[in-house]
């Protein structure tokens, strides 16, 4: 890496009103801010890819919930990589490759505690953003630790073609499912579940009933859900899982941007008789499993049994608008911003 000087000032996204249901790019702001020196303890990172997620959606409003809210007229956080560029921490030097949490600005300040050291060597950086970051632990840990995937069961994946779907899938498959499958919103993207990930089905959710195309799919019914969307995807698998099903309840994307409370699912009360397990997961929860599930998935993907895709968007200029493509299905895997190629 180049030694670069550090600039004065340098560019960060700021939440400039909080959207009220499917975010616009006037929510955001594009500003130019001081680049701190790091102080003790401290390092300054210049960062290289952006994570956006669909989670972030939910800290633009101002509820309360597991994350704090973003404040307005401030920057906003989120996961990115980068490099040491000046260090007031021990461990830390000048070229060091590091995972941290203040993503959406160039340059970032960052305590040493809250970094990571990442090996640029044995994965593209933008990994550390994706399979081997926080979407791959969370399908790791939701699949195995809050799913309780067993041998021979019969998973339906929803948003199976993001960034945690697409793994979830295929890490079911390598644990040995019986049958896998997933929707995604397109057509290409369904070839793709089918032909590049294994899985053994999937529908475009966009084509009709989302019940109706899972009974095709899987006529004897599912043991496990693991759930990217809500709405009408939970009330299908609900009706779909048989008795001691359960459904892993990771995110809600169908339901990020409404205004309005959720029409599905209508059918819980089926819950009850099929004595179902519906399980909420947060991956902060399963930062125990982070050695484990570093250590396999980095060997599914050196034998080449495991795929990860990114969609890759180019210039920090572009990251609000990469965030509002994310919530609308744009990506295929993990999307990250690319500060510099």
């Amino acid at each position: 890496m180049a030694e670069q000087a550090t600039p004065a000032t340098a560019r960060e996204w700021h939440l400039a009103a909080r959207p009220q249901g499917w975010p616009v790019p006037t929510d955001f702001a594009l500003v130019e801010a001081p680049v701190r020196t790091p102080g003790p303890g401290e390092i300054l990172v210049r960062n290289a890819f952006l994570s956006v997620d669909p989670y972030m959606r939910g800290r633009m409003n101002d509820v309360k919930s597991y994350v704090p809210p973003f404040r307005l007229g401030e920057a906003m956080d989120g996961g990115a990589v980068g490099y040491v560029v000046a260090s007031e921490a021990e461990g830390f030097a000048p070229g060091d490759a590091v995972l941290h949490g203040l993503g959406w600005r160039e340059y970032a300040t960052v305590d040493a505690k809250r970094a990571v050291k990442v090996d640029a060597s044995a994965a593209p950086l933008s990994a550390y953003l994706g399979v081997l970051g926080m979407p791959g632990l969370t399908a790791y840990a939701g699949l195995l630790a809050v799913g309780g995937l067993k041998e021979g069961d019969k998973v339906f994946v929803s948003g199976a073609a993001g960034a945690v779907g697409s793994l979830v899938g295929q890490i079911a498959r390598l644990k040995g499912a019986s049958l896998v499958v997933g929707s995604a919103g397109s057509a290409e993207k369904v070839a793709k579940l089918v032909d590049e990930y294994g899985f053994d089905a999937a529908f475009n959710y966009k084509d009709g009933s989302v019940a109706e195309q899972l009974a095709k799919a899987a006529p004897e019914g599912i043991d496990l859900y693991f759930d990217n969307v809500g709405g009408d995807h939970l009330e299908a698998a609900i009706g779909a899982l048989g008795v001691h099903g359960r459904a892993v309840l990771c995110g809600a994307i169908a339901q990020y941007n409404e205004t309005t409370a959720p029409a599905a699912p209508r059918n819980l009360a089926l819950a009850i008789g099929k004595r179902l397990r519906l399980e909420g997961m947060l991956v902060g929860d399963h930062a125990a499993l982070q050695p484990q599930f570093v250590a396999e998935v980095a060997g599914w993907l050196a034998a080449g049994e495991l795929r990860s895709d990114e969609t890759v968007v180019d210039g920090f200029e572009s990251a609000a608008e990469a965030f509002i493509d994310l919530l609308r299905g744009a990506n295929t895997g993990k999307m990250v911003v690319r500060l510099e190629s």
